[in-house]
C-alpha cells in the first residue's frame, strides 16, 4: 500500500431501483484521477475482494466494489451470499449492467473524479467485466481469467450464462486479459478464440497468459495463488491504467 485512504460502507441505487450495498474507496490526496469498478468473483464480496478495492485507492485511483448478492442475502456472509446467488444460477446479466452503471455515475460524480472510470474483473467478474465494457462507456477494461465470454458453463456448473463474444463490436474501451495458461475456464484455446474475435472486430486489446498458473492466480488467500504471474499481473495492470485513466 502506498498512499492514504479512506474506506468505508455505502449504499447506491442500482438497477431497477433496487438499494445495494457498496464498498468505496479513495485515495486522501484530492488530486483529480480516474476511477476503478471492482467486479467481485463468484465467492463474493468479501475481504479480498476489499483488499483489492483498497489497493486501487492506494495507487491514487478512486475504487468502487458493489455487492452483487445483495439483493438475494442482505446482510448475510460472503460464503452464505454466494450459495444463495449460485442457488438462483448467478447475477443476470441485465442486472449486473445496471449495477455497474450505478457504480460508475457514482465514481464520475465525485470531487475527485476527472471522469475517466474503468472496470475490472475475476472469475465470474471477469466475464462481467466484459460485459459491461460492451454496455456502457468506459475508458478501461481488465478481465482477469473470466470465463463463458466464449462457451458455455459445463452441466455441473451453478452458473447459468450463455456466450458474450458476440458483444465484441460493442467494447467501448482497451482491454487487458490476464489468464492462466493451465486454466479450464478459460482454457487456452478460449482465450485464443477471444482474441481472434476482438482481433476481427478491430478492438484494441492486450492478452497476456502464464505457464504453471491456473485459475484464481491472483488470490493471495487460496492454494492457487502464483506470486510470480500475481506481481507481473498487477505491474500490467498499473501500466494499462496509467494509459487509460489518465486526464
Amino acid at each position: 500500500m502506498q498512499g492514504d485512504l479512506r474506506a468505508e460502507t455505502t449504499w447506491l441505487e442500482g438497477f431497477g431501483g433496487d438499494r445495494i450495498e457498496a464498498y468505496l474507496a479513495e485515495p486522501l490526496d484530492q488530486r483529480p484521477t480516474g476511477a476503478m469498478v471492482v467486479i467481485h468473483h463468484m465467492p463474493g464480496y468479501d475481504e479480498g475482494t476489499k483488499e483489492i478495492t483498497r489497493r486501487f485507492a492506494a495507487e491514487g485511483y478512486l475504487a468502487i466494489c458493489p455487492n452483487l448478492y445483495t439483493r438475494e442475502a442482505p446482510g448475510a456472509s460472503p460464503d452464505d451470499a454466494a450459495a444463495a446467488a449460485r442457488a438462483l444460477g448467478g447475477v443476470p446479466d441485465e442486472r449486473l449492467v445496471g449495477d455497474v452503471a450505478a457504480c460508475v455515475d457514482k465514481l464520475r460524480q465525485m470531487p475527485q473524479s476527472n471522469g475517466r472510470v474503468g472496470v475490472i474483473g475475476y472469475c465470474s467478474g471477469g466475464r462481467q467485466t466484459f460485459l459491461a465494457a460492451c454496455s456502457l462507456p468506459l475508458q478501461a477494461a481488465v478481465d482477469c481469467y473470466g470465463a463463458f465470454v466464449v462457451g458455455t458453463p459445463p452441466a455441473s456448473s451453478p452458473l447459468k450464462v450463455g456466450p458474450i463474444a458476440d458483444k465484441a463490436p460493442d467494447l467501448s474501451c482497451p482491454l487487458l486479459g490476464l489468464f492462466g495458461a493451465d486454466d479450464q475456464h478459460p482454457s487456452p484455446a478460449e482465450v485464443q478464440e477471444l482474441d481472434s474475435i476482438l482481433t476481427a472486430a478491430g478492438k484494441a486489446h492486450e492478452f497476456h497468459s502464464y505457464d504453471g498458473a491456473g485459475h484464481a492466480f491472483f488470490s493471495t488467500d487460496r492454494p492457487s495463488f502464483r506470486p510470480e504471474a500475481a506481481k507481473d499481473g498487477w505491474q500490467r495492470i498499473w501500466a494499462f491504467l496509467a494509459a487509460n485513466l489518465s486526464a
